[in-house]
């Protein structure tokens, strides 16, 4: 997890005393989407999830490391490594319930963030998101159902709502929940809306007795999948 020191002077912004303080007044685990967050050491911005407890205590953080950029001919051009700097470390928080990962928009689309977390006995994955029109349709669902099938973990998606009124970027919306199988449990339509699903640990000891996948996986045949291939 990255270290908190440089969270102690977000301690006066008004995001992050309004999103520890929704925590403490609801008395909830608040993964709290994400803001920008500025290091003062190295003057860099980066795109940040907090993450609070039932009484407003910074948890940890996670900075998003895969930066969205793309461009596909005729419908979107997006560079955020124009203005934000990737994290580098996966973010895995610890609860009463077990452990969750934590993971920003484009970062489902790379399962070894899920996969670090899974193996370091994380229950679930975690991940506010703002998909756009595009994106949405095509992988949003996808996308959730296939890392929780590969790590058998539950898998939640937060998106903002969606705003056609406006003149900015469209988000798609339908936050949902997927269980360790790739069925979605509940899900959001585009407008503001609150979903509950309750997370049962036996689901996940369930699937994984049916297709154990976790203790079939073969590291000695894929140690290392860098550029170049495997070795």
């Amino acid at each position: 997890m990255p270290s908190l020191d440089a969270v102690t002077t977000q301690t006066e912004s008004p995001s992050y005393n309004h999103l520890s303080a929704l925590s403490k007044e609801h008395s909830i685990h608040l993964i709290a989407g994400s803001i920008p967050e500025f290091e003062p050491s190295t003057k860099k911005l980066y795109n940040t999830s907090l993450i609070f407890s039932p009484t407003g205590t910074l948890l940890g953080k996670h900075r998003k490391v895969h930066l969205f950029d793309i461009d596909i001919p005729g419908k979107i051009t997006f560079l955020e490594s124009q203005v934000l700097t990737a994290g580098d470390t996966p973010t895995l928080v610890d609860t009463p319930y077990g452990k969750v990962g934590v993971g920003i928009c484009y970062d489902v689309r790379f399962p070894e963030l899920a996969m670090v977390a899974a193996r370091k006995g994380a229950f679930a994955m975690v991940y506010p998101g703002t998909f756009n029109m595009t994106t949405g349709p095509l992988h949003w669902e996808l996308l959730a159902r296939a890392r929780a099938v590969d790590n058998q973990v539950w898998v939640g998606m937060c998106s903002s709502a969606r705003d056609l009124d406006g003149t900015g970027y469209v988000a798609w919306g339908e936050s949902m929940v997927v269980d360790p199988n790739g069925m979605v449990m509940g899900k959001a339509g585009p407008e503001e809306e609150t979903i509950m699903v309750e997370l049962m640990p036996e689901r996940i000891a369930e699937v994984r007795r049916g297709i154990p996948v976790g203790t079939q996986r073969r590291f000695d045949v894929y140690t290392d999948v860098s550029e170049g291939g495997i070795k």
